[in-house]
């Protein structure tokens, strides 16, 4: 790993107090980087600071983040040119599930998830492309990395509001690429499968609980079983080599892209 390859990259992370955002914030340090750990839970954000911090190659600070709120994206921003002295890299990681079925949604599953997981990335974009727009022309492109999700392809019965905000995340990433570039800005994303992260540990029991699945793990050895290509789920440490590239200059002439990042999944 080259620890160079993110120096001078000042990057603003979301939901980075753990799972991928916590495993992608401390790999780009390694490499260089200085983060910012945005986080509704600043004090799990905070831990991942500090033992980047310990490590001594790229720097980081973690404040608290509620990324539906404009302010707080506002904020977030704000705080990365202060700790680095500006930011060239956002990276839109915070998302929730809560499986329905279709006829059982209601407008709070709606809204809670398509908060999150849509209004909260329009948001987090909006609010750090004005800040790079302001700082001026650079001469790599400034880079704007989505998380989107498998879901965005396949049609999951126990999850339509995620799948529905995820194709939201997909607009906004192809959208974003064509508004964004006469500013020298990208914009891509990267879409997991199955990641064991507390995101999914917490959906592996919800299923149980609307019925879907008879136990906890099935639904792990379920899709495993018929539907990856590679025979296992995947970890955060799967998924950090890509939003790595995503964020170097090795990426610098790609824009509007969605990488899947699933094991095979959507080819399936």
């Amino acid at each position: 790993m080259d620890p160079n390859r993110l120096k001078g990259k000042n990057i603003l992370i979301t939901g980075a107090a753990r799972g991928m955002g916590a495993t992608n914030a401390e790999h780009f340090a390694e490499q260089g980087a200085n983060v910012c750990l945005g986080d509704i839970d600043p004090d799990e954000a905070q831990k991942v600071a500090d033992r980047i911090n310990e490590r001594g190659n790229g720097k980081a600070i973690a404040v608290k983040m509620d990324v539906t709120k404009r302010e707080d994206n506002a904020a977030a921003v704000a705080a990365t040119v202060d700790a680095f002295g500006s930011i060239n890299v956002g990276l839109f990681n915070a998302g929730l599930n809560k499986p329905r079925f279709f006829m059982d949604i209601d407008e709070d599953n709606w809204d809670l998830i398509m908060d999150v997981n849509t209004k909260a990335m329009w948001l987090g974009m909006q609010e750090t492309a004005r800040q790079m727009i302001a700082q001026g022309p650079q001469e790599r492109p400034y880079k704007i990395i989505n998380v989107g999700s498998i879901a965005s392809r396949k049609p999951l019965i126990d999850v339509t509001v995620y799948c529905t905000s995820k194709y939201g995340c997909l607009a906004l990433t192809h959208c974003g690429a064509v508004a964004l570039a006469e500013h020298n800005i990208t914009v891509n994303g990267y879409a997991p499968g199955v990641v064991v992260t507390p995101l999914w540990e917490q959906l592996d029991k919800d299923l149980v609980e609307i019925g879907f699945k008879e136990r906890a793990g099935q639904a792990y050895e379920d899709i495993t079983e018929n539907e990856l290509v590679i025979k296992r789920v995947s970890y955060p440490d799967d998924i950090k080599g890509t939003a790595a590239f995503l964020a170097s200059n090795d990426s610098d002439y790609m824009t509007g892209q969605m990488l899947h990042i699933d094991g095979g999944w959507c080819i399936q």
